[in-house]
C-alpha cells in the first residue's frame, strides 16, 4: 500500500505517542520536502523535531515533480496531493478540511489522523479510548465531542 502524509497526522501521532502504529498499518510512507520541512520547524515540539531528525526507516522524503496550484491550501498539503497523485498512492493521511476536499476532487483517497487510530484500534495496535484522550490533551484541533460520538459508533460496531 503506497501512503503519502501530510504533517499534522505525523505531528498528532508523534505528540501522543502513537506514531509506531504508521509502519504497522501502511509499512512504508512518502512525505513532501515541505512537509519534512514542517515537522522540523523549531517551533514544533522538541519530539517531533527529533523524530524527523531521525528518520525511520519506514518513512522516506520524496519530491512531486509538479506541485499544482490549489487555492487556499497550504504549501505541504499541495506537495502531499500532488505527490499522491503523480504516484498514484492508495491514500493520503491528511487532517485539514480544505486539504481534504481538494484531495478528494481529485480523486485521492485520504483519512486523518482520527481515522489513522481507528483503523489501528480495529487492528488491536492501541486502545482506541486512551488514544482520543491523549489527543483530546493536545492542540489537535477537533471537538472533544465528535471523539466521543466517534468513540460511541466504534464501541457499537465492536460490541459483538
Amino acid at each position: 500500500m503506497l501512503v503519502i502524509a501530510d504533517s499534522s497526522p505525523i505531528i498528532a501521532l508523534v505528540n501522543i505517542g502513537y506514531v509506531e502504529v504508521l509502519p504497522e498499518l501502511f509499512q512504508h510512507i512518502a512525505i513532501p520536502p515541505t512537509v519534512a520541512d514542517e515537522l522540523a520547524r523549531p517551533a514544533r515540539p522538541e519530539k517531533v523535531r527529533e523524530f524527523i531528525r531521525k528518520l525511520p526507516s519506514w518513512l522516506s522524503i520524496r519530491k512531486p515533480s509538479i506541485v499544482e496550484s490549489i487555492p487556499n491550501i497550504h504549501a505541504g498539503e499541495r506537495e502531499a496531493i500532488s505527490l499522491a497523485r503523480e504516484l498514484h498512492a492508495d491514500l493520503l493521511l491528511i487532517d485539514d478540511d480544505d486539504g481534504k476536499k481538494a484531495a478528494r476532487a481529485r480523486n485521492v483517497a485520504v483519512t486523518g489522523t482520527v481515522g489513522v487510530l481507528e483503523r489501528a484500534a480495529r487492528q488491536k495496535l492501541l486502545n482506541l479510548e486512551e488514544a482520543f484522550d491523549r489527543l483530546k490533551k493536545t492542540d489537535f484541533w477537533i471537538r472533544a465531542a465528535v471523539l466521543d460520538e466517534r468513540l460511541k459508533l466504534y464501541r457499537n460496531e465492536h460490541s459483538t
